[in-house]
């Protein structure tokens, strides 16, 4: 499950066939052009977080805004945080937060673009119970609100938020 979320989001190759996003064949691309796409279209949340651990959480935050060239990374990434509950722990780098915690900052991460497309591979999978429904209600709420497409390679709780 985890190798077609990559190959359908462009962070892994295919070895034959190939895979068409966004009308973007991605097969015939570089791996800077994938990172292009991925950086106009794609939101991907990762079970592990996938974190940048020497930066804060504001700062993995800015970062798709900043490859953007968006302005005001740091008012939207701060506003995505406090929608995210974390407005007050935008200064802690990742070691400093708890699992559920660093979800929520990736699921902020994963929104900053305003991807198309979000991929979500076990976004809750490394979650206690109580945190992983708290971070599905989230991911729930913030890909409502963006009208994003949305696949999960996993079942959850409470699909009918979908």
């Amino acid at each position: 499950k985890t190798t077609l979320l990559g190959l359908c989001a462009g962070l892994d190759r295919a070895s034959s066939g190939s895979v068409t996003l966004q009308g973007i064949k991605l097969d015939s691309l570089s791996e800077d052009q994938r990172a292009a796409v991925r950086n106009q279209h794609v939101g991907f949340i990762f079970q592990n977080f996938q974190l940048l651990p020497t930066l804060t959480a504001l700062e993995n935050v800015q970062v798709p805004l900043e490859l953007r060239g968006e302005r005001n990374v740091v008012r939207v990434a701060q506003g995505l945080l406090e929608r995210v509950g974390l407005g007050e722990r935008g200064h802690h780098y990742p070691a400093q937060l708890s699992g559920g915690e660093q979800q929520r900052v990736s699921l902020a991460r994963a929104f900053a673009n305003r991807p198309a497309i979000l991929f979500a591979d076990e976004p809750t999978g490394n979650l206690d119970p109580d945190t992983g429904e708290t971070v599905q209600g989230l991911l729930f709420d913030l890909n409502k609100e963006a009208g994003t497409t949305l696949v999960l390679d996993k079942r959850l709780r409470e699909l009918p938020y979908a």
